[in-house]
This record gives structure tokens, C-alpha cells and sequence, in this order.
């Protein structure tokens, strides 16, 4: 293709290729130590070329992808999925997800007996 990018910065291509939600999220996981290219932690200016291996933590687990072609805008995600190879562990079974007790919102402090069950939900205390 004629004018084809070499490269782009690593938190641009992360957030092109829909593995984040916004450009943000992965310019903070970039500092945060989350996102790995080639094995080493970089900064979200880092640049990213075709045939790297780039390691994103994100939500829980991590995605492992190498780069296969670099854009620098937001695809749809049947062009998105092109642009890389997802050698990703498949994601754990929903069963094995931990349970989280969840309030309504603005139902205020939990009462004892509240407080008790969410405890014994949890297996904090018999």
C-alpha cells in the first residue's frame, strides 16, 4: 500500500486495534507498567513497528498480540482483528470468576445482619 505507516506510538496502535476502550486507558497502563513490547516495559511514545510482540494486562488478564500491520485510527473490528495475532491464553471459563457482592445504588450503608451476610458470602467470617 502506497503511504503506509513504518511505525506509530505503542498507546495510539493499543487503542487503534480496540484491545482498550480509549486512548487514555492505554496511555495509563503504558505508565503504569502493564504493557510490554518485545519484553520490555515502555512508555506510551514508544514505537511499535510491524513483527513486534506486544504483553497488555488489562481488566484481569493479558493479552499477547504481535503487530502484523500498524494504523494509527480507530478501525472497525473486523479490520481491527487483521492488524495483529492473537497468541492471547484463552480467557478463564465465567464459573471460575470471582463473585462480587454488589449494592444498589444509593441504598446507603449496609445494615448488621446486611453486613453479616455479605461476610459470610465472601467467607470472610463463619
Amino acid at each position: 500500500m502506497a503511504g503506509e505507516q513504518v511505525s506509530a506510538r505503542v498507546d495510539s496502535w493499543i487503542w487503534s486495534v480496540r484491545l482498550t476502550r480509549t486512548r487514555s486507558i492505554a496511555s495509563d497502563a503504558c505508565r503504569g507498567g502493564h504493557v510490554r513490547v518485545n519484553g520490555v516495559r515502555v512508555k506510551p511514545a514508544h514505537a511499535v513497528r510491524a513483527g513486534d510482540e506486544i504483553r497488555l494486562r488489562h481488566e484481569g488478564r493479558e493479552r499477547i498480540v504481535v503487530v502484523s500491520r500498524i494504523i494509527t485510527k480507530r478501525v472497525g473490528a473486523a479490520v481491527a482483528a487483521e492488524c495483529y495475532v492473537d497468541k492471547s491464553p484463552p480467557p478463564p471459563p465465567r464459573e471460575e470468576t470471582v463473585t462480587v457482592a454488589v449494592r444498589s445504588r444509593g441504598a446507603g450503608r449496609p445494615t448488621k445482619r446486611e453486613r453479616r451476610s455479605i461476610d459470610r458470602l465472601l467467607g470472610r467470617r463463619e
